[in-house]
């Protein structure tokens, strides 16, 4: 199961970014962003690179002006652990890898005055994404953010969004990377610090999984980024399998 999940991040990784395979790294870069988390490399399983070869990912990632880093599943790849570490890279932190089936999924309460909806216009989706990039502390997406996020809904993405009721503002939102061979990446689920701890994240997580497993998804995953939100994607039926290590060259 590990492999088929780092065998999805890398074909998936593909999708919208530029990639090259250097030595036993294969590296995606995101011409449009520096965002670290569309931006890093993922060594083939059972890696043991050479000094060389860990020179040469850093030489190419200075080629793309990025800053040289990896993520990757740490049980499929001990030894290019360790050779990173050797070469200076720092660990950045590591993240629970968690899986749903049908069977553990676990439906949730509708949060109170708020919705979750399908974002369809470029005000939704814009505000989808602006909800997304304030909640992990970003600044606000540019106006071409609308059509970025159409783009990947018309190449098979799924996207969700919390709506206020009330106002009709967008508050929160979250997303299925594109389904392939069974799998898909529940990621960026992100509600505004105003609209916390009411449901709204375990909301987005149930209905984007159970939309999932609707197209014919067998196996949602999802990293957490801390202990609260794992939390959270327990309540929802989320189990851990494994983890996620995020490793960095020191700026």
């Amino acid at each position: 199961m590990l492999s088929r999940i780092q065998d999805y991040l890398r074909r998936a990784a593909r999708h919208q970014r530029v990639v090259e395979q250097v030595g036993p790294f294969l590296l995606t870069c995101t011409p449009s962003s520096d965002n670290p988390f569309i931006n890093y490399a993922i060594p083939a399983a059972n890696a043991a690179p050479a000094a060389a070869d860990v020179a040469a990912l850093v030489a190419a990632f200075r080629r793309y002006e990025r800053r040289p880093r990896l993520e990757f599943i740490a049980d499929l790849a001990p030894g290019a652990l360790t050779a990173l570490l050797a070469a200076g890279f720092e660990q950045e932190l590591t993240t629970p890898l968690m899986i749903c089936t049908p069977a553990t999924l676990i439906a949730q309460p509708q949060p109170t005055a708020v919705q979750i909806i399908v974002p369809a216009t470029d005000v939704e989706l814009w505000g989808m994404s602006a909800a997304q990039h304030m909640a992990f502390g970003d600044e606000p997406p540019p106006p071409e953010a609308a059509a970025h996020a159409r783009a990947g809904l018309r190449d098979g993405k799924l996207a969700l969004a919390a709506q206020d009721v009330a106002t009709g503002a967008i508050v929160g939102g979250g997303e299925c990377s594109i389904p392939l061979d069974g799998l898909t990446e529940v990621a960026g689920i992100g509600v505004l610090e105003a609209y916390r701890r009411r449901g709204i994240a375990a909301a987005l997580t149930y209905a984007l999984t159970q939309a999932a497993f609707a197209r014919g998804v067998e196996l949602p995953f999802l990293m957490a980024g801390a202990a609260a939100t794992a939390r959270i994607y327990q309540r929802v039926g989320y189990q851990e399998i494994g983890t996620v290590v995020h490793i960095a060259l020191p700026e």
